[in-house]
Formats: C-alpha cells, sequence, structure tokens
C-alpha cells in the first residue's frame, strides 16, 4: 500500500487518527465486496483501465476521477501540486476540462503505467449514487449544451417519447428525469453510455486497482484535506470550496435528489438501486 503513515505528530491528533481509520475502514469495504463479487483480481491492467486516471508526478499521486465527485476542483489541486498554476482560484473550467494540461495514465508505456501503479499513491473521490446521476442530469440536461441535448437528448426523446414534438425531436432539449431513467435502465440503449453517469465501478476499475485513498463528496474538504496534508502538499494549498458550474444553483442534495426520485415508479427506483448496486456496496452508500 502507497498511502503515507501518519507522521508521528499526527498520531497525538485524534482527528487525524480517526480519518486514518475511515480509510482504513473504506479500503477493507472496497475489498471485501471485490473478493465476493469479483473474480477478475488477476486481470491484466490494460491502458482502457487507466484511461481516467490523472497524474501528479511531483507529489506521486494518480487520481481517478469521477464526475460530479468534486473533479474538477481536484484537477485543479492536481494542477498546482504539478507546478502548472500558482493556486487553483486562477484556473477556469474550460482549462481544467478541456486544457490538457494534466497527463493521464493511459498516455505512459507499459512500464509507465505499471511503475506509477506500484509506487504512487492512488486515490478516488466518490458519490452517493443517486445524487451523482441527479447532478449529472442537471447539468447536462436542464442547462443549454450542445453535446448532451443533440446526441443524447435527440435519441432519448424519439425512443422514449411517444408523440414528441418536431421541436424536440430537432433539439434534443427538454428531456425528463423519467425519460432519462428509461433510457439508462434500457440494455438496447440508444446510445451508448457515458462517463458522468457509469458505476464508479467501470470508470476506475476498483477491484483490479488498490487504491490507497478513497475520499467521499459528502466529507469533502475534510478528506481533502486529510490526504493533502498525508502526501506533504505545500500547507497553502487547501480544497477549493466553489461550485464549479451553474454556481448560482443549489448543489445537488439528497432533499433535490428525493424530488427527482418521486417522480419514477417504485419499479423504476428499485431498478436505478440495482443499476448502481456495486457502488452501494462497495462505498457503503445506505440504500436511499
Amino acid at each position: 500500500p502507497n498511502l503515507p503513515t501518519l507522521r508521528s505528530e499526527d498520531r497525538d491528533n485524534s482527528k487525524w487518527r480517526s480519518l486514518y481509520e475511515t480509510q482504513r475502514e473504506r479500503k477493507q469495504m472496497m475489498r471485501e465486496t471485490c473478493s465476493k463479487y469479483k473474480s477478475n483480481s488477476r486481470r491484466i491492467i490494460t491502458p482502457y483501465h487507466v484511461s481516467r486516471i490523472f497524474v501528479a508526478d511531483k507529489y506521486r499521486v494518480l487520481y481517478c476521477e469521477v464526475p460530479k465527485a468534486g473533479c474538477s476542483n481536484w484537477k485543479r489541486v492536481l494542477m498546482v501540486l504539478n507546478g502548472l498554476a500558482a493556486s487553483t482560484k486562477d484556473i477556469q473550467h474550460n482549462t481544467v476540462h478541456y486544457g490538457n494540461y494534466l497527463k493521464r495514465l493511459d498516455g505512459f508505456d507499459h512500464q509507465g503505467i505499471y511503475h506509477r501503479l506500484n509506487t504512487y499513491t492512488k486515490m478516488l473521490f466518490v458519490r452517493e449514487p443517486f445524487e451523482k446521476l441527479v447532478s449529472a442530469f442537471r447539468d447536462k440536461f436542464e442547462h443549454p449544451n450542445n453535446y448532451y441535448h443533440p446526441v443524447f437528448g435527440k435519441a432519448i426523446i424519439s425512443r422514449y417519447r411517444p408523440n414528441a414534438t418536431r421541436e424536440a425531436l430537432r433539439t434534443g432539449s427538454g428531456v425528463t428525469f423519467r425519460e432519462f431513467i428509461q433510457y439508462l435502465l434500457d440494455v438496447h440503449r440508444p446510445v451508448g453510455m457515458d462517463i458522468h453517469w457509469d458505476h464508479v465501478n467501470r470508470l476506475c476499475s476498483p477491484c483490479l486497482i488498490d487504491y490507497d485513498f478513497v475520499g467521499k463528496f459528502e466529507s469533502m474538504e475534510e478528506d481533502a484535506n486529510f490526504f493533502l496534508h498525508l502526501i506533504g502538499a505545500p500547507q497553502n494549498l487547501t480544497f477549493p470550496k466553489f461550485k464549479d458550474r451553474h454556481s448560482t444553483e443549489e448543489r445537488t442534495t439528497t432533499k433535490i435528489t428525493q424530488q427527482y426520485f418521486a417522480q419514477l415508479s417504485p419499479a423504476q427506483r428499485q431498478r436505478s438501486y440495482d443499476f448502481y448496486y456495486m457502488d452501494y456496496l462497495m462505498f457503503n452508500y445506505s440504500k436511499p
């Protein structure tokens, strides 16, 4: 394991000690779930498996990006750690996502990938699956978007809306949460999966890659700053608090999530839970 141990002066600090213990429990839960449900612990790790992992060589950190779980702000932090920016405040959203300043692990050769997997501190941040799903839906379908509306919206509306208007079919805008869930649960999906609603299990392969640190969106500030402390990041670097997109809008909360799921039938709710079952289990989220 490549999680730095607590420094001797931190061992007397009950907060650090309990956060460290929390990490031990989360990793144990993850491993137990993997050994119970997965037989692929001896599979070969391919570049595909590490395509969502970002590299900060300077601090020897690997971060698996889970969208809607603080990923924009994590990338800002990695850019500062890598010496690409002086402060997280100066980095625009588009720079983070389209600037290609951060290297991904699949960009290295076989040896480079394995060396980093074996020696760097590997971390990921997760979020309650239904909240993450609603957050993604609100972000991609309730705001103008020149990718999700034409690509996903059109396909979803034409397949699941019986008397769709010509306008709706033309723009792909106005997908309802119910229609979105129908698409998500359809084994013959009209358009493929997307990283914003895929399982963490598929995005980060936690049964194949032994993550050293598992943070949660729900305790983001505490977990993130604990992680930065563990890797010896500069003292003035703290995890940014700002909401990255649609900053005037309320963050997706449990209450907001319930309002969306209330629009579904009990069967759809159950099937949505089944869809994310492994994520619920692996990261110890209770059934909503």
